[in-house]
């Protein structure tokens, strides 16, 4: 079986906690993989303090999946009603479509942030500028 020729090549990237920093969005984020060697999808590693919520927005061309992997949410995506999410749940958000969490547990809501094709500023429309 053949593959197509790709310019991706195989690869560890290791976890460094030292890179997590505060994005517009609301939450602490550190960036798993997320490079143009990569261009299908980046991961993303979120954190939201206790109380806190997300502003409300949309990727554009963009669909995010989250990973929940820690705590307790409550997420709203498009005109579904809000949501409890906690460790193990996926919620799909197609490109386009509003989101926002919120962390309604005692603890950090941790969760993966997969997106296709891969993240970039760019994509990101805040909806309550």
């Amino acid at each position: 079986m053949s593959h197509p020729a790709s310019s991706m090549k195989a690869c560890i990237k290791e976890y460094d906690q030292q890179q997590e920093y505060f994005f517009a969005e609301g939450c602490f984020i550190t960036e798993l993989s997320n490079s143009s060697d990569d261009p299908e999808v980046s991961i993303a590693r979120a954190r939201l303090e206790p109380g806190k919520t997300t502003r409300w927005h949309h990727l554009r061309g963009t669909t995010e999946r989250y990973v929940v992997q820690q705590g307790e949410g409550s997420v709203e995506v498009g005109d579904l009603a809000p949501r409890r999410v906690v460790a193990g749940d996926v919620v799909i958000i197609p490109a386009e479509v509003r989101q926002r969490i919120s962390n309604v547990g005692a603890g950090d809501l941790v969760f993966l942030a997969i997106c296709s094709p891969r993240f970039t500023t760019e994509v990101y429309v805040d909806l309550e500028e």
